[in-house]
């Protein structure tokens, strides 16, 4: 009984789970043509532990990065020293995007056909030109639930896994 119970809370939470963005609950990619993956996501855990929150894509300075979804921006400007522009989609999901000289502003609405700024070089530890370090996560920055964004493309085939008893 109670695994029926537990599965009906799942199925309800799956079905009744914000969307990423208000279009089609899928997210676009931030550089085109869609550029090459050159450091994954690795998020800790436990949270506060140090790991690679995002992850970083091949790109060229200068390069024209874009919002991955309808959002509204919340920051762009200068962030410990780097350039950072971050967004705040419907649904509850942040994406943030650096090294970013930002073109917007804050308060701005954006939508996946909107330029957010362009990218510049030197993002500590990338292997090409520039790199942009693409971040998602679900709430507010103090209690952040960090995701893979790559997991949030439209382009990315969903499967589900099997449900073992």
């Amino acid at each position: 009984m109670l695994r029926w119970v537990l599965l009906l809370i799942l199925c309800w939470a799956l079905l009744n789970a914000p969307p990423a963005d208000a279009e089609n609950g899928r997210l676009s990619w931030p550089l085109r043509p869609p550029p090459a993956v050159l450091r994954a996501f690795d998020a800790p855990s436990p949270n506060w532990l140090a790991g690679h929150r995002g992850v970083d894509l091949a790109g060229t300075p200068g390069q024209s990065v874009y919002a991955a979804g309808e959002a509204t921006v919340v920051f762009a400007g200068l962030l410990a020293g780097r350039p950072v522009v971050s967004l705040a989609h419907p649904g509850g999901l942040h994406t943030s995007y650096e090294p970013v000289r930002a073109s917007v502003r804050a308060g701005q609405p954006v939508t996946p056909a909107t330029v957010i700024g362009e990218l510049t070089g030197g993002h500590a530890g990338c292997p090409a030109a520039a790199c942009l370090h693409w971040g998602a996560m679900w709430g507010p920055a103090s209690g952040a639930d960090y995701v893979d964004p790559i997991g949030l493309l439209a382009s990315t085939q969903i499967r589900l896994k099997p449900l073992r008893g």
